[in-house]
């Protein structure tokens, strides 16, 4: 088993050991020797959005690592105190600089081996006009066979993407589960 990053207690400074919690847990994790304060690392959420605007999709081309210079839909990490909502309207917002009206959750996409969880959330555009932040180069609208498939940044993103236009190819939006 790779241990994780934890190498301290974040309540006292101490070295952390590794083991069983005396609390009946079954998962080795970070114990801290001096205080007994045990220490959970739980999988990020990533929450966003599918832009779109009539019969094209909103896509924002990074201006940051990782991936700079790939497009992807606006996402980002969720904050604290926020409702994956109210995440996905901000990134949204920072990202892309866009206006829209947020629609219900459309996929849930579990990527374990970096221990995320990405939820998307489809959100109409009010504007076609966009003001992306620093995090993005450009913010543009595709339709679908004008979506530079070979420079999607990450696999949720591609598919995100391919969930929604085969939804709009069958008239109906479902909510999509999906393992990457």
């Amino acid at each position: 088993m790779q241990r994780p990053a934890i190498k301290h207690c974040g309540q006292c400074g101490a070295a952390v050991a590794y083991r069983l919690p005396d609390d009946g847990d079954t998962k080795e994790r970070a114990v801290c020797p001096a205080c007994g304060t045990v220490h959970y690392q739980n999988p990020l959420n990533v929450v966003g959005t599918v832009p779109y605007w009539g019969d094209r999709v909103l896509l924002c081309k990074r201006n940051i690592e990782p991936r700079w210079g790939l497009w992807t839909l606006p996402a980002g990490f969720m904050e604290l105190h926020e409702t994956t909502t109210e995440g996905a309207a901000r990134e949204t917002v920072e990202e892309a600089g866009a206006q829209f009206e947020m629609q219900g959750l459309f996929t849930l996409v579990n990527v374990a081996r970096v221990g995320q969880v990405h939820l998307f959330y489809r959100a109409v555009l009010t504007s076609d006009q966009f003001d992306p932040g620093h995090e993005t180069i450009e913010a543009r609208l595709f339709l679908e066979s004008e979506i530079p498939w070979n420079e999607i940044a990450f696999h949720t993103t591609r598919a995100t993407l391919e969930c929604f236009f085969a939804d709009r190819r069958r008239g109906e939006f479902s909510i999509h589960h999906l393992d990457v």
